[in-house]
C-alpha cells in the first residue's frame, strides 16, 4: 500500500481516514476538496483538476482522498489500493451535520483555504441520494478493478477502526 485512494459519501469518515493512515504509513496525504475549491466556494475547473491529479500521482507514494467523480478514473488507474467507504447514509448524514455545526464558519482542516463550513441542504441530499446514484457506479469500477488492484470496502465505522488496528 503505496498509493492509496479513498472515496465514498460525504461524511463517511474520507479525510479522517486518510490523517490516520498517512500518520501511520508515513505517506503524504492530499485532500482533493482542499485542492480544489478556491475561497468562497469557488470551483476550479476540471482541466486544472485533472492537471493537479496528473501530477499527483506521479508521486512515489500518496493518499489520496475525495470523489469528484469526473476525475475519478485518473486515481483509480493510478492506485495500488482503492478504499471505499461504504457507510450507511444516516452516519454520513450525522456526520455532515455534526461537522457543519463543528465548524460553522470556520474553513476545516481538509477544506480549500477561504471555504466557510456552512449548513448545505444540497450537499446533504448528495449525501443521502448517494447509495442510489453513486454507489452502483462505484461498485461496476471496483468490480473491473478487482484483479490488477487491492480493493478494501469498509462498511462501518468498527470495520474502519479494525482495518486501522490490523495496519503495523
Amino acid at each position: 500500500m503505496k498509493k492509496i485512494i479513498l472515496i465514498g459519501s460525504g461524511g463517511a469518515g474520507k479525510s479522517t481516514l486518510a490523517r490516520q493512515l498517512g500518520a501511520k504509513l508515513g505517506l503524504n496525504v492530499y485532500h482533493l476538496d482542499a485542492l480544489f475549491w478556491q475561497p468562497n466556494w469557488v470551483g476550479l475547473p476540471r482541466n486544472e483538476q485533472i492537471e493537479i491529479q496528473n501530477e499527483l500521482v506521479k508521486n512515489e507514494a500518496w493518499i489520496i482522498d475525495g470523489n469528484y467523480g469526473g476525475t475519478m478514473d485518473i486515481r483509480l488507474h493510478a492506485a495500488d489500493t482503492i478504499i471505499f467507504l461504504d457507510i450507511h447514509r444516516a452516519i454520513c448524514v450525522y456526520r455532515a451535520l455534526k461537522r457543519m455545526v463543528k465548524y460553522r464558519n470556520q474553513t476545516r482542516p481538509d477544506m480549500g483555504e477561504g471555504c466557510e463550513e456552512r449548513i448545505d441542504l444540497g450537499f446533504l441530499k448528495w449525501i443521502w441520494n448517494y447509495p442510489k446514484e453513486k454507489r452502483p457506479e462505484i461498485l461496476k469500477k471496483l468490480e473491473l478493478l478487482s484483479n490488477e488492484k487491492q480493493i478494501i470496502i469498509l462498511k462501518s465505522p468498527r470495520q474502519i477502526r479494525g482495518f486501522l488496528e490490523s495496519l503495523y
